[in-house]
C-alpha cells in the first residue's frame, strides 16, 4: 500500500487543517468491497460507520476526522476547498481527511459507493460557511487518534500525524 500526504493552507472560506495533512492509502485494500471497509473501521474502533456517496459541494467537518474508503466505483473529489486538488480515487483507496479539510464530490461512477468513519468520541457535522473562531478551536484541539482506520496502532496516521 502506498501513502501519500497532501497539505492544504485554508482556502477561501474553507478552514483545512494546520496540523494534519490529508493521507491517500491506494490502495488501502485491494479488492476491497464496501463490507471490508466497514470491518477495518470498525476493527480500528472507527465509529458512526456509513454507506453512501460524497455531497456534492465543498463542505468540511470541524467536529471530526474522517476516513472515507471507496467500496466500489471510481469518483473525482476535490480537496482543500474552492480553488483545492482534483484527484481520483478507484476501489479500495481511502482517504483520511482531518477536521477542517474540505471536499467535494467532481463526479463519479454510477456504481461508486464510500464508506465513512469517525475516530471515537468523535461528532461528525457539515459545514458549509466559514468557522467562527470557537470552530477554529474545535478544529485545532481534536487530537490523533489512538488507530489508524486502516493499519490499525503502527503505521497511517501515526506516522504522519505526529
Amino acid at each position: 500500500m502506498n501513502i501519500e500526504h497532501k497539505s492544504f493552507k485554508p482556502s477561501d472560506w474553507v478552514p483545512n487543517n494546520a496540523r494534519f495533512p490529508v493521507l491517500i492509502y491506494r490502495p488501502a485494500i485491494f479488492d476491497a468491497t464496501s463490507s471490508d471497509f466497514e470491518e477495518a473501521f470498525e476493527e480500528n474502533g472507527w465509529t458512526g460507520i456509513w454507506r453512501d456517496g460524497v455531497f456534492d459541494y465543498h463542505h468540511y467537518h470541524s467536529g471530526a476526522h474522517e476516513a472515507l474508503g471507496v467500496g466500489r466505483g471510481t469518483a473525482k473529489l476535490q480537496l482543500g476547498g474552492p480553488g483545492g486538488e482534483i484527484i481520483e480515487l478507484a476501489t479500495g483507496d481511502c482517504l483520511l481527511l482531518p477536521a477542517g479539510t474540505g471536499h467535494k464530490k467532481i463526479e463519479a461512477s454510477s456504481d461508486f459507493e464510500i464508506v465513512g468513519a469517525y475516530p471515537p468520541r468523535q461528532q461528525a457535522d457539515i459545514q458549509t460557511q466559514a468557522p467562527s473562531a470557537e470552530l477554529l478551536a474545535i478544529i485545532s484541539s481534536l487530537s490523533i487518534p489512538g488507530n489508524d482506520p486502516v493499519v490499525g496502532a503502527t503505521g497511517g496516521l501515526k506516522e504522519f500525524w505526529r
